[in-house]
């Protein structure tokens, strides 16, 4: 009897050290697994039973987080949802985070492994940290002067500090409120439907997620590529340019908005937008040269993330010369976001430096403790320190005599460049209008802002009118926003 009591305690024994083992083998080998399984609503529940960090702007948060008292028990938040949506994205139950909400989720829902000096034991005790809060780069003043300058027409804004790369502003319109996608009830899946179905496509980020034709404002790019290869060596010589001027290998004539620019030299075809000037420039220049120069701005850069991802800006690299001519002036398949544009000024007013553009300065814990900063950021040479100089002229002349007069500044140094793009089947539809710009207070040692600004529905239908009469004046506000604060 008791050899058979011997074994059924063996056995017990190997049936305790089996459950023991396929318990460890559960919750440490496989927990994971377990973790990320769709079906399991524990982190969920474990996510959103806590308040959310925050995303800062000037030192105060534009983000929050309200208790429901429901199972999954907070529900984000926004102050000026539409005036920051661009930046912050949403952070829904149902729909998951965008933007800010999305890149810095690890330090809003407290996950990061960063924001504990001993992460290894949270692991081991599950235990959940409080939210880290993300700290933008945002000029609160010059955000606002940039919602407000396009007024709810369709259009973006995007600007930025030359010496640093830091964004000081990003506005797109028409804009929605982040708020409306926090919960998970019904009324935020008929929100979600009509913000999807909205023609206007209020959840489209214009500053960083769609491209235009850059128009005019692209000549910028062709007048460096022009100075750097030699092409034009004195901006007062003639250019021997005819008007109209007849793509090559085509029939097709080029015209200009305006007459008295046949032969013109690069500071009056510059100053007065002349497409006949800039699309022989780009022919003269070549396919080669012009497109190195475009890359060194940063076109058809795929991996641009501010920290979250920017859509391609395109030059196109297989052109013939009919193409490159009219590529050369910002059309055919020249393509841009405003951020784009707005680094090509900011290489303008640096010294032809273009720095990577960056939205967060660092991330903290919910103390204030700093996790992470920006850091050095990468500097690439658009062009040579020399052609910036005559570029930095050329664009002032704009502002100061040409089609750039809305956006001068009293008691500062400023530089521009209009545009207006063409667009539609036959090119029907009225022209985007475009202003790039960069400004330098009297008393100040560099440039400290330049911004891009396009606007869709511009109310001007030719030349330079829209660019200058619609955009330059928003550019103007941002910029002495910036300029002021």
């Amino acid at each position: 009897m008791t050899r058979y009591i011997r074994y059924a305690a063996v056995f017990c024994a190997l049936l305790l050290a089996s459950l023991l083992v396929n318990a460890t083998r559960i919750q440490v080998f496989q927990a994971r697994s377990y973790d990320d399984n769709a079906a399991n609503r524990r982190h969920n529940i474990a996510v959103y039973s806590r308040p959310r960090g925050d995303i800062l702007v000037g030192g105060r948060p534009v983000t929050g987080s309200r208790d429901t008292g429901e199972q999954l028990r907070y529900e984000r938040t926004y102050k000026d949802g539409p005036l920051y949506a661009p930046v912050t994205g949403f952070a829904s139950q149902e729909y998951g985070t965008t933007f800010l909400e999305h890149a810095g989720d690890e330090i809003l829902s407290g996950t990061d492994p960063m924001l504990t000096p001993f992460p290894l034991w949270n692991d081991l005790t599950r235990a959940q940290n409080s939210g880290g809060d993300v700290v933008t780069t945002l000029d609160r003043a010059a955000q606002e002067a940039a919602y407000t300058g396009l007024g709810g027409r369709k259009g973006a804004v995007a600007a930025i500090e030359p010496s640093t790369g830091r964004i000081l502003a990003l506005v797109s319109t028409p804009s929605y409120d982040p708020a409306v996608l926090s919960g998970n009830n019904a009324a935020v899946g008929r929100s979600w439907s009509r913000l999807n179905a909205d023609v206007d496509k209020p959840m489209l980020n214009r500053a960083v997620r769609q491209t235009y034709p850059p128009g005019s404002t692209f000549k910028v790019v062709t007048a460096a590529a022009a100075l750097d290869a030699g092409v034009i060596t004195d901006l007062d010589a003639p250019t021997d340019s005819p008007a109209p001027y007849t793509l090559p290998g085509t029939t097709t004539s080029l015209t200009n908005a305006s007459d008295g620019c046949e032969d013109l030299s690069l500071r009056e075809a510059f100053k007065w937008s002349c497409n006949t000037v800039f699309a022989k420039l780009g022919v003269s220049v070549g396919v080669g040269d012009m497109t190195a120069t475009a890359q060194a701005f940063g076109f058809n850069d795929t991996g641009l993330r501010i920290p979250y991802a920017a859509a391609e800006s395109t030059f196109d690299t297989s052109l013939d010369k009919a193409q490159l001519a009219l590529s050369s002036i910002g059309q055919y398949n020249t393509r841009a976001t405003p951020l784009q544009m707005a680094m090509v000024a900011a290489a303008v007013a640096n010294g032809g430096q273009v720095r990577s553009p960056y939205l967060v300065e660092r991330t903290t814990t919910d103390d204030g403790d700093t996790v992470a900063t920006a850091g050095s950021r990468p500097v690439r040479q658009a062009m040579h320190p020399s052609t910036a100089v005559r570029l930095k002229e050329l664009m002032e002349q704009v502002v100061t005599e040409g089609t750039g007069t809305n956006a001068a500044i009293p008691g500062a140094t400023v530089g521009g460049k209009t545009g207006t793009a063409q667009h539609g089947i036959g090119n029907s539809g009225t022209p985007y209008a475009w202003f790039v710009s960069w400004a330098k207070g009297d008393r100040d040692m560099e440039a400290k802002v330049a911004v891009a600004v396009v606007v869709e529905d511009a109310e001007a239908d030719r030349g330079e009118i829209s660019g200058g009469g619609d955009a330059a004046p928003i550019a103007r506000a941002v910029m002495e926003a910036v300029l002021n604060s």
